[in-house]
Protein backbone atom coordinates (compact mmCIF):
# COMPACT_ATOMS: atom_id res chain seq x y z
CA UNK A 1 0.00 0.00 0.00
CA UNK A 2 1.40 3.37 -0.94
CA UNK A 3 0.78 6.55 0.98
CA UNK A 4 -1.46 7.75 -1.84
CA UNK A 5 -3.81 4.87 -1.05
CA UNK A 6 -4.20 5.71 2.64
CA UNK A 7 -7.54 7.10 3.81
CA UNK A 8 -7.64 10.86 3.95
CA UNK A 9 -4.96 11.38 1.30
CA UNK A 10 -5.04 12.13 -2.38
CA UNK A 11 -5.42 8.39 -2.99
CA UNK A 12 -8.90 8.53 -1.49
CA UNK A 13 -9.72 11.53 -3.69
CA UNK A 14 -8.49 9.59 -6.70
CA UNK A 15 -10.62 6.55 -5.82
CA UNK A 16 -13.66 8.77 -5.25
CA UNK A 17 -13.10 10.46 -8.62
CA UNK A 18 -12.81 7.09 -10.34
CA UNK A 19 -16.04 5.78 -8.82
CA UNK A 20 -17.89 9.03 -9.50
CA UNK A 21 -16.72 9.02 -13.09
CA UNK A 22 -17.55 5.35 -13.66
CA UNK A 23 -21.01 5.72 -12.14
CA UNK A 24 -22.19 6.87 -15.57
CA UNK A 25 -23.00 4.00 -17.94
CA UNK A 26 -22.03 5.94 -21.07
CA UNK A 27 -18.61 6.83 -19.62
CA UNK A 28 -18.04 3.16 -18.82
CA UNK A 29 -18.95 2.34 -22.41
CA UNK A 30 -16.56 5.01 -23.73
CA UNK A 31 -13.81 3.65 -21.48
CA UNK A 32 -14.52 0.12 -22.74
CA UNK A 33 -14.09 1.30 -26.34
CA UNK A 34 -10.79 2.97 -25.46
CA UNK A 35 -9.66 -0.23 -23.69
CA UNK A 36 -10.56 -2.36 -26.71
CA UNK A 37 -8.67 -0.15 -29.16
CA UNK A 38 -5.68 0.80 -27.05
CA UNK A 39 -5.43 4.24 -28.65
CA UNK A 40 -8.45 5.73 -30.35
CA UNK A 41 -9.83 9.05 -31.57
CA UNK A 42 -13.03 10.61 -30.31
CA UNK A 43 -14.51 10.21 -33.80
CA UNK A 44 -13.86 6.46 -33.73
CA UNK A 45 -15.42 6.23 -30.27
CA UNK A 46 -18.48 8.13 -31.53
CA UNK A 47 -18.96 5.48 -34.24
CA UNK A 48 -19.30 2.82 -31.52
CA UNK A 49 -21.16 4.64 -28.76
CA UNK A 50 -24.70 5.81 -29.60
CA UNK A 51 -24.35 9.43 -28.41
CA UNK A 52 -23.35 12.64 -30.16
CA UNK A 53 -19.74 13.56 -30.88
CA UNK A 54 -20.14 16.46 -28.43
CA UNK A 55 -21.28 14.05 -25.70
CA UNK A 56 -18.26 11.84 -26.40
CA UNK A 57 -16.00 14.89 -25.98
CA UNK A 58 -17.63 15.72 -22.62
CA UNK A 59 -17.29 12.13 -21.41
CA UNK A 60 -13.64 12.02 -22.49
CA UNK A 61 -13.00 15.27 -20.61
CA UNK A 62 -14.49 13.81 -17.43
CA UNK A 63 -12.54 10.56 -17.87
CA UNK A 64 -9.36 12.60 -18.32
CA UNK A 65 -10.11 14.73 -15.24
CA UNK A 66 -10.46 11.53 -13.21
CA UNK A 67 -7.12 10.39 -14.65
CA UNK A 68 -8.67 7.40 -16.40
CA UNK A 69 -7.58 8.38 -19.91
CA UNK A 70 -4.72 10.35 -21.33
CA UNK A 71 -4.50 11.95 -24.73
CA UNK A 72 -1.81 12.51 -27.33
CA UNK A 73 -1.95 14.58 -30.47
CA UNK A 74 -0.89 12.57 -33.52
CA UNK A 75 -1.01 14.75 -36.61
CA UNK A 76 -4.48 16.27 -36.75
CA UNK A 77 -6.02 13.69 -34.42
CA UNK A 78 -6.09 13.41 -30.67
CA UNK A 79 -5.80 9.79 -29.57
CA UNK A 80 -7.02 8.62 -26.19
CA UNK A 81 -5.60 5.75 -24.16
CA UNK A 82 -6.48 4.27 -20.78
CA UNK A 83 -4.28 5.19 -17.84
CA UNK A 84 -4.33 2.12 -15.55
CA UNK A 85 -3.12 3.74 -12.33
CA UNK A 86 -6.48 5.16 -11.16
CA UNK A 87 -8.22 1.86 -11.90
CA UNK A 88 -5.52 0.00 -9.98
CA UNK A 89 -5.96 2.35 -7.00
CA UNK A 90 -9.72 1.72 -7.04
CA UNK A 91 -9.14 -2.04 -7.28
CA UNK A 92 -6.79 -1.92 -4.28
CA UNK A 93 -9.43 -0.01 -2.30
CA UNK A 94 -12.05 -2.61 -3.23
CA UNK A 95 -9.68 -5.44 -2.23
CA UNK A 96 -9.04 -3.84 1.17
CA UNK A 97 -12.76 -3.25 1.72
CA UNK A 98 -13.60 -6.84 0.75
CA UNK A 99 -10.89 -8.18 3.09
CA UNK A 100 -12.23 -6.07 5.96
CA UNK A 101 -15.75 -7.40 5.39
CA UNK A 102 -14.44 -10.97 5.16
CA UNK A 103 -12.73 -10.52 8.56
CA UNK A 104 -15.88 -9.07 10.11
CA UNK A 105 -18.06 -11.86 8.73
CA UNK A 106 -15.60 -14.55 9.86
CA UNK A 107 -15.59 -13.02 13.34
CA UNK A 108 -19.39 -12.91 13.41
CA UNK A 109 -19.57 -16.54 12.23
CA UNK A 110 -17.07 -17.67 14.88
CA UNK A 111 -19.00 -15.78 17.54
CA UNK A 112 -22.29 -17.35 16.47
CA UNK A 113 -20.76 -20.83 16.41
CA UNK A 114 -19.43 -20.34 19.96
CA UNK A 115 -22.82 -19.13 21.09
CA UNK A 116 -21.53 -15.73 22.26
Amino acid sequence: MTSGDEPGTSGQSLVAAVFACLADETRREVLDVVLRHGRVSASAIAREVPVSRQAIAKHLTLLAEAGLVGSERVGREVLYAVRPEPLQAAARWLDRSAAAWDRRLASLKASAERGD
